[in-house]
C-alpha cells in the first residue's frame, strides 16, 4: 500500500488493525509525496519487483481533489494512472481515495471516527455484504476498483 500523505497512512494502520484482515501480508510503503509520485513510484520502484513476484498486488491511496465545481480530477487521476501503469501490471495495481480536496480528517469527522478508525471499519466493509462506509458520498466513486481488488486478495488477505 502506497499512502499519498501522513493522512493516508494512518488509515492503512487501521486498516491493518481490523479483526478481519491479516495484517502480515499488508506492507505499507514509504509516503509518495504527492499522487504524481505515487503513480510515478509504480514504474520505478515497484514494477520489477512485481514482475518477480506475481501475487504481489499494489494499492495507490490517493487524494482525487474534486472541488465540487464540476472538475473531473477523479477522471483525469483516473486515466494518468491507467498510461502510468504498466500494461502488464495493470490487474494486479489498484488505486483508491477520497474524491473531493476535502482532507481525510474532515471525512473521518464527518464520520464520527479517527482515521485509524475508518481505515478499520473500510476493512470491515470489504468483506461485509453491507458497504456503508464506502457508499459515502466521498468514497463511492471507489467501487469499480473495489470490484477488481476484493476478489485480487480476498484469499489471503481477509480472515
Amino acid at each position: 500500500m502506497i499512502p499519498e500523505d501522513r493522512d493516508w497512512r494512518k488509515v492503512i494502520t487501521g486498516f491493518r488493525l481490523a479483526a478481519n484482515v491479516n495484517d502480515r501480508n499488508i506492507k505499507p510503503e514509504p509516503l509518495a509525496g504527492g499522487w504524481p509520485k505515487a503513480f510515478e513510484s509504480i514504474e520505478n520502484d515497484y514494477a520489477k519487483y512485481m514482475r518477480k513476484y506475481s501475487e504481489c498486488r499494489l494499492v495507490l491511496l490517493i487524494d482525487f481533489d474534486n472541488k465540487g465545481d464540476g472538475s473531473a480530477k477523479f477522471e483525469e487521476r483516473l486515466a494518468n494512472f491507467k498510461n502510468d501503469t504498466p500494461a502488464d501490471l495493470r490487474d494486479r495495481v489498484f488505486v483508491l481515495g477520497v474524491l473531493s480536496k476535502e482532507p481525510k480528517d474532515l471525512l473521518s469527522r464527518k464520520l464520527g471516527m479517527s482515521l485509524e478508525k475508518l481505515g478499520e471499519e473500510l476493512a470491515k466493509n470489504c468483506t461485509d455484504k453491507v458497504h456503508d462506509l464506502w457508499d459515502h458520498e466521498l468514497l463511492r466513486h471507489n467501487k469499480p476498483e473495489l470490484e477488481r481488488i476484493i476478489p485480487s486478495v480476498k484469499s489471503f488477505l481477509f480472515i
